[in-house]
């Protein structure tokens, strides 16, 4: 935090999977009993219920919302209707079956080799009031559907609030396992680290089908609040062979960020305020040297960085900066060399990150002083640098990171 600022004026609770970690009120709490099996897990089939799809012809599945402005009066809801477009709209209002308000949105959809997606609906709601319960509806006639979700307290450095950090999710049942302790612990709004439906594990259309059903595995949670989104190496979906080599091809067009509110010039790194916490989304897979465009951005965002409202300041990135563990070891040196003096220079309290399937915390260090010449050649403990937090097993097929 930044200093001067006293610790006992702010209460943010992340929860960490696997263990969870706690910060509140400037103590820190415990860690969780629960342990992940070392051994590597299988998808849910397809015809268990967690991927059930909704009834009724046309019926709206694979809701789910993020934050669609800079802090936090808005949304974006997004769904699929598999037969046809249907109406891109949104009815809504502040008590239950009562919607006085309406939005439009815009649909879309693609293909991958032979699969052609449902139709991808993105529908903005703005100018929404804090604090505030929302009722919403969807789709038409006895194939609509009906969710709600909770406005953030407004922004301000007493507002308490709680995120939920995942990474790594896929959709096997040590997964579920994840999400449904996810969604018993509180948690408010997800911080998603990338590497969300692994469905790049599959071949052909089994590729875009599995997009799909991790839309409808999220549903419980994602329909009801928002999930502020990063892309990982999962999201790549490179595949030559099949002449598939428009990077983030399903991500983009699944799902919507605010990137524009922020001034970013594109969708895989933006930054949000909510409550007393400025979060900066990075693209660990994206040009970020010096002089291109995320180097630009991130420069001039954590110029706008106002610690007296949003006192926390958060980072995500999919690839770890430090990491311990011999899986992925060294990927997230080239960000670390471009941005690190910038995290500590404005004093970035967490930089939260996946890839790595472990969960590991770091002590505040930097290796800012290091240079082909100092021979100062190892990270030292630095007051003003970040805690790194690596959250990378969700409980995807590929199981947990070894040493």
């Amino acid at each position: 935090m930044a200093p001067g600022v006293q610790l006992t004026l702010f209460e943010l609770l992340f929860k960490l999977f696997l263990i969870v970690a706690v910060v509140k009120k400037g103590s820190a709490g415990t860690t969780s009993t629960f342990t992940r099996s070392q051994w590597q897990s299988f998808d849910i089939p397809l015809d268990h219920k967690v991927f059930a799809i909704p009834k009724g012809y046309n019926a709206p599945q694979q809701v789910h919302i993020t934050q669609g402005d800079y802090d936090g009066k808005a949304v974006i809801i997004s769904w699929v209707t598999a037969d046809e477009p249907g109406p891109s709209k949104v009815q809504y209002g502040s008590s239950e079956k009562k919607y006085d308000l309406s939005a439009d949105g815009i649909v879309t959809n693609y293909t991958f080799y032979n699969y052609k997606s449902g139709y991808i609906h993105h529908c903005l709601l703005d100018n929404l009031e804090y604090e505030t319960k929302y009722y919403y509806k969807i789709g038409a006639g006895d194939s609509s559907r009906e969710f709600w979700f909770q406005t953030p307290p407004k922004i301000d450095a007493d507002s308490p609030f709680t995120f939920g950090i995942i990474g790594d999710l896929g959709q096997t049942y040590n997964s579920l396992s994840t999400l449904e302790h996810y969604m018993q612990s509180g948690g408010q709004t997800v911080l998603f680290l990338g590497d969300l439906s692994y469905a790049d594990r599959y071949h052909y259309n089994d590729v875009g089908i599995r997009w799909d059903s991790w839309g409808r595995f999220i549903e419980r949670s994602a329909a009801y609040q928002p999930w502020i989104w990063s892309a990982g190496n999962h999201e790549i979906e490179y595949m030559p062979e099949v002449v598939e080599v428009l990077p983030f091809k399903a991500y983009l067009h699944r799902f919507n960020t605010p990137y524009l509110a922020s001034k970013s010039n594109n969708p895989l790194w933006y930054a949000i305020r909510r409550a007393s916490a400025h979060v900066i989304v990075l693209s660990s897979y994206s040009p970020h040297v010096k002089y291109t465009p995320q180097w630009r951005w991130l420069r001039d965002e954590l110029k706008k960085v106002d610690r007296k409202k949003t006192p926390w300041l958060i980072i995500l990135m999919h690839v770890p900066m430090y990491s311990s563990n011999q899986a992925h070891f060294m990927e997230g040196e080239s960000m670390r060399a471009v941005f690190e003096r910038w995290f500590v220079r404005y004093r970035v309290d967490f930089i939260f990150a996946g890839h790595v399937h472990a969960y590991e915390r770091s002590y505040r260090i930097s290796n800012i002083r290091y240079n082909v010449s100092s021979g100062d050649r190892y990270p030292v403990p630095d007051k003003s640098a970040p805690v790194y937090v690596t959250v990378g097993d969700g409980g995807n097929q590929e199981g947990l990171a070894g040493r």
